[in-house]
């Protein structure tokens, strides 16, 4: 029997792999926006003005750069088993989201603990990625489609769990989400060995940022990326205020949680629907077609105001599925396109560089929001949709090129 068979057939045997990866990464990726829910309780409690929504996300996305930063640099993730990392993790951002509750007492302790669990979810996101990797060759795409699938439905997470009961206190939410951010990494360590596929990555290379703006199709992969993360973080965070606003404006009772977890969760569908189609029409053709619809949907915005909450409700289902469904599409696009030896590199860089956009996305809407009626302010996302159009073009052009 050929080594080939014989990993093949062990993958096979471990049947139980896929589900527990999934699960936990959904469990440690809803750390991410556990305090957004329960914002409007901290504001009342600690008297923190509207700013401090921008201010609380950006410090996640910060601590997440940072973390995925050095996490590279000092190859953590190859150092030591995936799964450790994933684990300790899961473990330090479990504690990190409980010191809201054990700790903090106002915006400034409260952006210093979102700091630190951005910064441990890069020992999550990215590790979880990468135990996947280890154990799935062939149907990688469509596995690591359910795993940023995973991390959709737990950012969505704790709206949920607030939805349940609108009264519920915010520690009891708080303290829930660090109960199965924690266990999803005793599953992990206990359930998913390191696999028979898992290889040692090259060590970080700075001069991949040079790479990024020389090489043509690589630019056009990074740069469609960076059109994409303007939009999608801060229509993530925002989603609240614009239901609040609509319910408003309608004069219609809502759910704010039920809602706001149901639009993002609804991501998961873009990004496992988007897997199985990038296999017939390729992943440049998915993320530019998913990009212009969310594009288009900023555009929309405005009128959905005036439009009936059946319409309404079902726009901001829509928009949460393609504005999230092209992130793994961009992600295999950037490892399709970097030098073979620079390909981690490539992509933590790619990573950190979206991500420091959505921070300045996000306070530049929250600026706008202080300005001008929540209506237009999502007009202003649209240019972020537009230049990585435009910057995707040539990989959507090509790839027609070779169909034809």
């Amino acid at each position: 029997m050929c080594i080939g068979e014989s990993v093949s057939r062990m993958v096979k045997k471990h049947s139980w792999i896929l589900p527990v990866i999934i699960f936990s990464q959904f469990a440690g990726t809803s750390l991410w926006f556990a305090s957004n829910a329960v914002l409007g309780d901290l504001q009342r409690q600690w008297g923190l003005g509207g700013a401090s929504l921008s201010h609380m996300t950006s410090s996640v996305q910060f601590g997440f750069i940072v973390g995925t930063l050095l996490f590279a640099f000092f190859t953590i993730a190859d150092r030591y088993s995936p799964r450790m990392v994933y684990f300790a993790c899961s473990l330090l951002g479990a504690l990190a989201n409980l010191g809201l509750y054990l700790l903090a007492d106002g915006l400034p302790s409260l952006l210093i603990f979102r700091f630190m669990t951005g910064f441990f979810l890069a020992g999550v996101y990215p590790v979880g990625m990468k135990i996947a990797a280890g154990w799935y060759r062939r149907g990688l795409g469509l596995a690591l489609g359910w795993l940023v699938g995973a991390l959709v439905v737990g950012t969505a997470f704790p709206h949920l769990i607030k939805s349940l009961n609108r009264s519920l206190p915010w520690e009891t939410v708080i303290l829930s989400i660090s109960v199965i951010s924690a266990a999803g990494g005793f599953l992990m360590l206990l359930l998913v060995p390191d696999g028979p596929y898992l290889v040692r990555g090259t060590k970080f290379n700075s001069k991949a940022f040079a790479i990024i703006f020389r090489s043509k199709d690589l630019r056009s992969a990074s740069f469609g990326y960076f059109g994409h993360m303007w939009e999608l973080y801060t229509v993530w965070a925002f989603i609240p205020l614009l239901l609040d606003k609509y319910a408003e404006m309608s004069r219609q009772p809502l759910n704010i949680s039920w809602w706001s977890f149901s639009a993002i969760a609804a991501g998961c569908l873009g990004c496992i629907a988007g897997g199985l189609m990038s296999k017939k029409v390729g992943s440049s053709a998915v993320a530019f077609f998913q990009l212009l619809s969310s594009g288009i949907c900023c555009l929309l915005t405005p009128l959905m105001f005036h439009a009936p909450p059946a319409v309404f409700l079902g726009f901001l289902i829509f928009w949460g599925i393609v504005v999230v469904g092209d992130s793994p599409q961009f992600s295999a696009l950037t490892a399709q396109t970097a030098p073979r030896d620079l390909v981690g590199s490539a992509l933590t860089i790619v990573t950190s560089i979206g991500f420091f956009i959505t921070i300045i996305s996000i306070q530049f809407t929250n600026f706008l929001v202080g300005w001008l009626n929540i209506q237009i302010v999502f007009l202003f996302l649209v240019p972020g949709p537009i230049a990585g159009l435009i910057y995707l073009w040539p990989l959507f052009k090509d790839l027609q090129k070779r169909r034809l």
